[in-house]
């Protein structure tokens, strides 16, 4: 999974509210390794693997920004945001197992390092991890974090299973999305509004927000992995085509095949041969990315920002509507 936005995409041109962020993260910096501290060596380097090797913490960034709808210098919120990027860490080490990623953030996956023992138990561990800090929030931090997490587990699980056999093989997709990448982002978001003491009434508005972004994120997601380099996207391009998971774009170019179209029927043939090869790989990656296909999921992908930005209609006008609306054209105009 790709990085989500900057502080500075975030905030947009306002410098003093990027700032400020900025210093909140570097709270939440700190906090991250003071939680993941382990007094053995090898739980305590890999805990620390993934968080080492960077990221925007696109999570945090969120919930700091919707927190600006109340007091957002409350203990509380960095704690919450603590909690969220814990979650999302913990899922990547259980991710790049499933995928059998090698790269993750431009260094090696976890289970390239230590094997898909300890990469498994170590995102168990951050999990652990996030629910204790989730505990010192309150009963109702615990309940959402609890619904999270089963949204994220229920996502991978009917991802691996597939669409049930009269179920629209895209309307699952994207429910697959809105569970294991929306989840979380939606989450982050209405912690943001409830642990500042915002107007409460904004809670749904931001969550639905969330979620929608994070559909919206993930589909640009699927199109990075087809037509980004390794070098910008810190992944291998094409292994969502290898592990043959089904994206948009290839959803969308196996229901053409099945319309009729022989240019799709084409690229559907090279999609289900042998891909283990790299040069087979590419030929299947260059031709999905190349067909009319993907620029229609990348058109579904700006419809669900469109529709995540509508979701805020009831916040005031304001810096915070406005940066919240960067985030979502950013999320889908990114190219790694």
């Amino acid at each position: 999974m790709s990085h989500l936005a900057s502080p500075a995409t975030l905030t947009g041109a306002d410098a003093q509210l990027a700032a400020d962020i900025s210093t909140q993260l570097e709270a939440v910096e700190r906090r991250l390794y003071e939680v993941t501290e382990q007094t053995r060596k090898l739980p305590d380097t890999a805990s620390k693997h993934l968080l080492a090797a960077g990221g925007k913490r696109a999570r945090p960034n969120l919930l700091l920004l919707t927190a600006r709808l109340g007091e957002p210098d409350r203990d509380e919120i960095i704690e919450a945001a603590v909690a969220v990027e814990l979650i999302h860490l913990a899922s990547l080490y259980h991710d790049d197992v499933m995928d059998d990623a090698p790269v993750r953030r431009g260094a090696p996956a976890a289970h390239e390092v230590w094997g898909n023992s300890v990469a498994i138990l170590t995102g168990d561990l951050l999990f652990s991890k996030a629910s204790l800090v989730t505990a010192g929030l309150g009963p109702e931090a615990v309940r959402i974090e609890s619904e999270t997490f089963e949204r994220l587990v229920l996502g991978q699980l009917n991802e691996f299973a597939g669409p049930p056999e009269d179920a629209d093989p895209i309307d699952h997709y994207l429910h697959v999305l809105a569970d294991k990448t929306g989840s979380l982002i939606a989450t982050s978001a209405q912690f943001g509004v409830m642990f500042s003491q915002a107007d409460q009434s904004l809670a749904e508005p931001v969550r639905l927000f969330g979620e929608r972004v994070g559909i919206a994120f993930q589909l640009a997601d699927d199109i990075i992995d087809l037509t980004a380099s390794s070098q910008s996207s810190g992944k291998t391009p094409g292994t969502d085509l290898r592990e043959r998971v089904p994206t948009l774009p290839v959803l969308y170019a196996r229901a053409a095949a099945a319309d009729g179209d022989v240019s799709a029927a084409e690229v559907v043939e090279l999609l289900d041969a042998d891909l283990t090869s790299d040069e087979a790989l590419e030929s299947a990656r260059a031709a999905l990315a190349s067909h009319p296909v993907t620029e229609r999921a990348r058109a579904e992908a700006v419809r669900w920002a469109e529709d995540a930005k509508s979701a805020l209609a009831p916040l005031p006008e304001g810096i915070v509507k406005d940066s919240l609306f960067a985030f979502a054209d950013s999320v889908v105009s990114r190219t790694s």
